[in-house]
């Protein structure tokens, strides 16, 4: 993948406007580039956690396997460390959220974020499909949304909720035209959450696998489910009964595995830790094992 050298880390100097975001829980605001006229958005990661380099992390990861995604760099403002995410809502864009969606071809709730048995993949690739009139449109969507998929299994992202997918419409005087909005929001993956002791203990007890497995994800299999299953066991699922959509990001996935101890080394040091770099490295590794036993 070329040279190893460190993450840059962009320095912003002032929001771009005074509103902050208003989705999601972290604050955040929006801000310029030194180097793009585009709109980028500041996202500090919650204490103690490493959601700003799990951005970065996963973001490279999903250009090198050509997945589309939000642009992301680490960065600070007044010496403190967050993340920033380029704007892909320009050129008039507007981002119609995946419960916005939903809500059009099924009874939804669009407000119930947390336990939302409804949002299943199912129903996903349902809305997916009829939001194209042309067959060959909608098939190149829906394989989209299955590269998704395969990359939060690789990642481990447990917060695919239904806000964190959507379309991207351009408003037009023969009416809107539209496409899948690039995957964004990665924040929730390769053990951002756990503390340095427990990393150490998760892997100096084998316990990787447990970890993996016991993540709940925000997409679910069947709407009586109590609760998501874990990235890896969807994309299992999803491997058996869509096989067409999903076997060839898959095998893609896994064809490139050697690479991805690189992107998780290339975070400057002092932005991560020992501890997290190796457990990030260890969850790609055996999540990446996994999706290989999906294709045999």
């Amino acid at each position: 993948m070329g040279s190893l050298d460190p993450y840059p880390i962009i320095e912003i100097e002032e929001p771009r406007r005074d509103e902050d975001e208003a989705m999601g829980t972290k604050p955040k605001f929006w801000c310029s580039h030194p180097q793009d006229d585009t709109p980028w958005l500041f996202k500090y990661p919650q204490p103690e956690t490493g959601q700003h380099w799990a951005e970065k992390i996963a973001a490279e990861i999903a250009d090198h396997l050509e997945i589309p995604h939000a642009v992301v760099e680490l960065a600070t403002f007044k010496e403190e460390r967050g993340s920033v995410s380029r704007s892909f809502t320009v050129n008039h864009l507007e981002l119609i959220h995946g419960n916005e969606a939903l809500a059009k071809i099924i009874p939804y709730d669009t407000e119930k974020r947390f336990k939302q048995s409804s949002h299943t993949i199912h129903n996903i690739l349902s809305t997916i499909e009829n939001a194209f009139e042309k067959a060959p449109a909608a098939t190149a969507a829906m394989q989209q949304f299955a590269a998704y998929v395969v990359l939060d299994a690789l990642i481990g992202n447990t917060d695919r909720h239904h806000e964190n997918w959507g379309f991207l419409v351009k408003r037009t005087p023969t009416g809107p035209v539209g496409f899948l909005a690039p995957s964004f929001d990665h924040a929730s993956s390769l053990g951002r959450e756990l503390r340095d002791e427990k990393r150490a203990q998760l892997l100096r007890d084998g316990m990787i696998e447990h970890y993996c497995k016991r993540g709940r994800g925000a997409i679910y299999w069947a709407d009586s489910g109590g609760h998501g299953p874990s990235p890896l066991s969807l994309l299992r699922s999803a491997i058996l009964d869509f096989p067409d959509l999903f076997l060839s990001p898959a095998s893609e996935a896994v064809t490139r595995e050697t690479s991805f101890d690189d992107f998780v080394h290339r975070v400057p040091n002092g932005w991560m830790s020992g501890p997290a770099r190796e457990f990030a490295i260890e969850t790609l590794r055996y999540n990446a094992s996994e999706i290989t036993k999906c294709l045999s």
